[in-house]
C-alpha cells in the first residue's frame, strides 16, 4: 500500500462518510478540487490549503472503483490505530464566527469558521453537520476538533 494510503484518511479528505454512494465521492472530488485551486483561494481560510493534488485525485480513484474501495477499507480496518483522529476539544457552533465574503453574510447554514491555536481555522456548515460530519480540522496544521451544536426546545 502507498504511504498516502496509511497516513490519510480518504473518506475524511474528500469529506464524505463511508458508505457514500460514487455519485456523491464524485462530487466531493469536484468540490475539493475547486476549492483546492489557487485563484480560489483568499484568505488563509479558504480551505485546503496544502492539499496535495495528486492525494485528492488518489482518494478519487480508490473510493470510486469497487474492487480498490473495498481493499482500502479492509486495510484500514487491518491497521493499528485508524479509528479516526481524536478531538483536541469540543467547541459549540455557538464559538464559531460568521464567515464574510466583502460585506455580505453568508446564509444561516454557513459557513462559519473558528480560530486554531497555530493561525489557521476549522470551517463548518449545517449541510456538513446534518451529514453527521462533525470532526472538523484545521486548514494549517494537524489538529481536529469536534463541533455542533444542540438542538433547541420548541
Amino acid at each position: 500500500m502507498a504511504p498516502s494510503q496509511r497516513t490519510v484518511n480518504f473518506y475524511d479528505l474528500l469529506s464524505v462518510s463511508m458508505d457514500a454512494p460514487i455519485a456523491d465521492i464524485k462530487q466531493a472530488y469536484h468540490r475539493i478540487l475547486l476549492q483546492s485551486h489557487p485563484d480560489k483561494r483568499g484568505d488563509a481560510c479558504q480551505s485546503a490549503d496544502g492539499v496535495d493534488i495528486s492525494l485528492i485525485k488518489e482518494a478519487y480513484t480508490v473510493l470510486s472503483s469497487e474492487d480498490l474501495r473495498r481493499a482500502y477499507d479492509a486495510n484500514r480496518r487491518d491497521s493499528p490505530g485508524t479509528t479516526g483522529p481524536r478531538p483536541a476539544q469540543v467547541v459549540s457552533l455557538e464559538e464559531f464566527e460568521e464567515e464574510t465574503r466583502g460585506n455580505v453574510e453568508e446564509s444561516e447554514e454557513g459557513p462559519w469558521r473558528y480560530p486554531c491555536r497555530c493561525g489557521g481555522c476549522y470551517r463548518i456548515t449545517v449541510a456538513l453537520m446534518d451529514e453527521g460530519e462533525h470532526l472538523i480540522a484545521c486548514n494549517s496544521c494537524s489538529e481536529v476538533i469536534w463541533a455542533g451544536y444542540e438542538v433547541a426546545e420548541p
